[in-house]
């Protein structure tokens, strides 16, 4: 089945509940590809948009930063869009109360590794060629083991949900501590 070509279809008028996985939310984009996950798939998460408002947050996010990166630089899968609760616990050890408060789970954030770019210089790019995004945070980049370790994790508010931040950052291990923490600017880990 190929699907319905909704690229161009305004986010208010999407419905999750109107949807098949093969539709194309965005010019390069299909609307399984925002749930993809293999841990999902391994240990059998439901991993679904739930409702339209994370639909939503996610075909913007898709629209907005998914398709000028694959414009850009090719095809490639996201690491993570959308992840649901179970998801979230899953990949953190969470205990079944624990609730995330990542973008991730509002579809408000992707993950990228694209190998053909090195990690620093796409989370460069990023920051200096999207419209628009709420963070950019090169995450667990060392160079170390290679230019593509880590990846870019990249989020961007839905019309509606207020002003983006803009912010740039970096999540690289602390030299004091050895603990992963967030530093202003894009730069590697330090040995």
């Amino acid at each position: 089945m190929a699907g319905r070509d909704l690229s161009s279809t305004p986010l208010e008028q999407l419905r999750i509940a109107a949807l098949d996985p093969q539709d194309r939310i965005a010019q390069h984009f299909r609307l399984y590809e925002l749930t993809v996950s293999e841990t999902a798939d391994r240990q059998r998460i439901d991993n679904r948009i739930p409702d339209d408002r994370v639909l939503r947050s996610a075909v913007h996010l898709a629209r907005a930063v998914l398709d000028p990166i694959r414009e850009a630089f090719g095809g490639f899968t996201p690491n993570s869009v959308f992840r649901s609760q179970a998801l979230e616990r899953s990949l953190k050890g969470k205990p079944r109360s624990w609730i995330s408060t990542s973008q991730h789970t509002e579809g408000r954030a992707c993950d990228v590794e694209i190998v053909a770019k090195p990690t620093l210089e796409l989370a460069r790019w990023a920051s200096t060629t999207l419209a628009d995004f709420d963070q950019i945070i090169c995450e667990c980049y060392d160079p170390r083991k290679g230019p593509n370790s880590g990846w870019v994790h990249i989020s961007l508010l839905p019309p509606g949900a207020g002003r983006n931040r803009r912010q740039v950052l970096s999540y690289v291990v602390d030299p004091g501590s050895g603990r992963l923490v967030y530093v202003t600017g894009l730069r590697p880990s330090q040995a």
